[in-house]
Parts: structure tokens; sequence; C-alpha cells
């Protein structure tokens, strides 16, 4: 929180040439609530992994203070110095990360054992999969924003449920995934030194490639739809162990998607916006006022940036449209450049680093698979929206975790970090000897339906 208080300091001595009594408020107001967590987490999870929280704290409060720079920046020059703490784009994404923080806490709170979650497996399968159809059956005033239908929006509420749907569906993937491992490993066919499984276990990954085609097709959103069959793919990886798993699933989705890109060309209707999108990516520049813009513009703001930045303060957001959301790690690389990004890459890679330790250390099949599940589900969004304003791949609608604006990524990447807590604590708990770890007080039975403990071996 010292980081983020000199970042907003400097922010202030750029924009308004001078520095307010009060800027060390939005810093001082994270600290409090992110020390409130902590006392929550040596309380409820005491051999949680201590480097999560901090990692966290510290992109969140990256992104509250460049939203803050953004609200200085929207503002009329003679109101700036008198914007107060609590306004704006900045002062309402304090708010949701109170909102999220409580929320994860009572995450921690309920679930003592991540095992328990196992119960619910079906259910929260079941929930996944209408949070992720309901935006694509609504009206595109309820549903669409820039293009892509994500959101349920009715008057002044709205709600991104795919967030929340990633979760629910991952720990479906794991549950399955621990009771199919066995039958998913065994092989066919062994091919340049690969084993590849048999024909009649392709049925699950097909149905999941099925639904993520449907996800890019309807909702028009690719990076949503890569999400969705990445995490499935890699977990099943992760539970079978073959490689063949990978190829089949990267052959499925980039087939798909170049089958909607022909579709989207020659036949139009549901696919012709992922061939808008193509398009745009193969060559933004070639409609650079319109089609492009939001593209080219990401790509003159990295440019902008250099190696070092304009300095906190010293860009300009407001030329870059949609800064606050999908393009905010653009917004922020022009101020802090190319070294600046990659520390805070460097911050994620963190993160998913401590959670697929987690998932190593952890006892039981279950816990390894969802662990491992969320954090590289965390790596690949990161990826997906930096791949996106960096023109690798094709723009996508998802947002930065822990820094765009908005409540619903935040508060679903906040309960992605109390899973991972909760999964470490019960990865790093005391060993009695000769018996299972010890288990959290008020906590499930050891042995859950469904929820083997063994260990997995190579």
């Amino acid at each position: 929180m010292v980081l983020v208080a000199a970042y907003g300091a400097t922010i202030e001595a750029n924009v308004l040439d001078t520095v307010t009594p009060d800027f060390w408020v939005p810093a001082a107001t994270l600290g409090l609530v992110f020390l409130g967590l902590h006392l929550v987490i040596r309380w409820l999870a005491p051999f949680a992994d201590p480097a999560l929280l901090p990692a966290v704290a510290l992109l969140n409060g990256i992104g509250v203070g460049f939203l803050r720079r953004y609200d200085l920046a929207k503002a009329d020059s003679a109101d700036r110095e008198s914007l107060a703490i609590f306004a704006g784009t900045g002062g309402r994404q304090l708010a949701w990360t109170l909102a999220a923080v409580i929320l994860a806490a009572a995450l921690l709170a309920i679930m003592r054992d991540h095992r328990s979650l196992s119960r619910y497996a079906y259910t929260l399968g079941l929930a996944g999969i209408v949070l992720v159809m309901i935006p694509a059956v609504l009206p595109n005033q309820f549903s669409e924003v820039n293009g892509a239908k994500l959101w349920i929006r009715f008057g002044g509420f709205q709600i991104q449920p795919g967030e929340f749907a990633k979760l629910a569906l991952l720990t479906f993937f794991a549950y399955y995934l621990v009771r199919k491992r066995e039958v998913l490993s065994l092989a066919s066919r062994r091919v340049l030194g690969i084993d590849f499984p048999r024909g009649r276990d392709l049925g699950p990954v097909l149905v999941v490639w099925m639904i993520s085609i449907l996800v890019l097709v309807f909702e028009k959103d690719l990076g949503t739809s890569l999400l969705y069959f990445g995490m499935f793919v890699v977990t099943l990886y992760i539970a079978t162990e073959r490689v063949s798993w990978l190829l089949i699933g990267l052959i499925l989705f980039f087939g798909g998607a170049y089958l909607a890109y022909v579709l989207g060309s020659t036949v139009g209707g549901p696919f012709a916006n992922f061939y808008v999108r193509a398009e745009i990516w193969l060559d933004p520049f070639a409609d650079p006022y319109d089609k492009g813009w939001q593209l080219v513009q990401g790509l003159l703001t990295l440019g902008t940036g250099g190696l070092f930045g304009a300095g906190p303060g010293g860009g300009q957001p407001t030329l870059l449209p949609e800064v606050q959301t999908d393009f905010i790690f653009a917004g922020i690389g022009e101020e802090i450049g190319l070294f600046g990004l990659s520390a805070l890459l460097v911050v994620y890679l963190l993160i998913v680093e401590r959670g697929l330790r987690a998932a190593l250390a952890v006892r039981d099949s279950f816990g390894k698979l969802l662990a491992g599940g969320l954090a590289f589900t965390l790596g690949l969004q990161v990826f997906v929206i930096v791949g996106g304003i960096s023109k690798l791949i094709p723009l996508t609608g998802q947002t930065t975790p822990f820094l765009s604006a908005g409540g619903s990524s935040l508060m679903a990447n906040w309960l992605l970090i109390a899973t991972l807590l909760r999964v470490s604590d019960g990865a790093s708990r005391p060993v009695a000897p000769g018996g299972p770890a010890a288990r959290p007080s008020g906590g499930p039975p050891e042995q859950l339906h469904g929820a083997p403990t063994e260990v997995i071996r190579p």
C-alpha cells in the first residue's frame, strides 16, 4: 500500500501540479480493508500461502489508482483538485473492492475444507451452464456491450454472469475428472511417441468444445470461449498427464474458430461478428478511424509508452476507448512503459505459480485439479486480454483481473483467490503421524463422497 500511495501521489503531481493533502486516503482505505482480510485469513486459514494476498492487493491497488487518474483526466481542469476521493469510477472501484473482500472472507468462513465443494459439483455445473447461456438468449439491449453478449442489464443494474460461471464450471470439471481419470487415461494407439485416447472417450471434450463454439458464435466473444474450453482441457491434462489431450484441444478449438471465420465470410448471420473481429485483428490499420479504431488506439498507446512510460499521470487515457475496462492494461502501459507492464505480469505470474504450488502440495485429487485449474484460468485470462490489446490474438471482451473497473470481475476473481487460499491452507496443514492432514475446526469429514483423498503418484 506504500507503493499504491506513492503511485497516487505521482499521478496528482503530474496531473494537478501539486499533491493534495488527502492523496493517501485511497491507499489507507485499501490498507484497512486488506488488513481486515489478512486477520480473517490468519484466523480461518492460518496455513494459507502468505504471498497471495499481498500480490493481489498490489494489483487491486494499482487498478484503483489508475481509475482515480482516469477520473481526474475526464474532469474539467478547474474541478480536478476538488474532485472527491470517493467519486467517479475510482470511488466505485473502492466500494467494489470492499464488497469483493467481504465476499472472499465469507467464502473462507463457510468453506472450511475445499473438498466440501465436491458435494455440490453437479449443481454448480448446471448453474455454470445456465449463467453462460443467459446472455446469449437475452435480447441485445439487455446483454450486448461493444458487440459482445456477455451481460445481464436491467435499468441501472448490470452483471457479467460468465465471471462466476467459470468458477462453477471449474469445480464441476475437477469433480468429474477425478471420477473419470482412469478411463480418460487409457490409450488406444501411440503416434510419434504420444499416447492418444480411445475414440469413445472423446465425448466430454466434444461436448465442452461445442459449448465453447456456441459461446463464440452467439455471445460473439472469442476470449470467453477460449477461457472455458482451455480450462477444461488443461484440467483434463492435469488429471491424466496425457499430452495428447492438449493437442486434441488445440486442434478442436482452432479448427472451430477457423470454421466460424469461413462461415462468417460466406454465410454471415451469427458468424459475421467473429469474421469482422478477425478481419480487424489481421489488419486494424485498414480502417483505423472506424472498425479498427479501438485496437489502433491501443497499439499507439503502448507504442507511446515505450520502455519507461510517460510517468503516472503523464499519459492521455481519455483518447483510448474503454480504457477503464478492456484496455486498462494499455492505458497503464502508456504511463509505466514496458518495464512497468513486465513487473505487473511478473506479479500475475507469481499468483499463478503459487496456485500451482498449492495444487502440487495438496494431498487429495480433487484439490489438485481445482487449484491447478483455478491458477491456469487466471493466467489464461491475463493472456487473453493482453494478447488482444497487443494484437497477438483477436480482440476480446475480457477484463484484466483486479485492474479493470467492474464489480463482477473483481468479486469473481477474489472468490478465486479465496478458494486458492483455502486449498493452500489444506495443503500446508501439519500431518498427524500415520494419518491424514489435520482437519479444520468445524469442517467436513476427511473422506467426502466423490472426493477421494489418495495421492496422485507418477
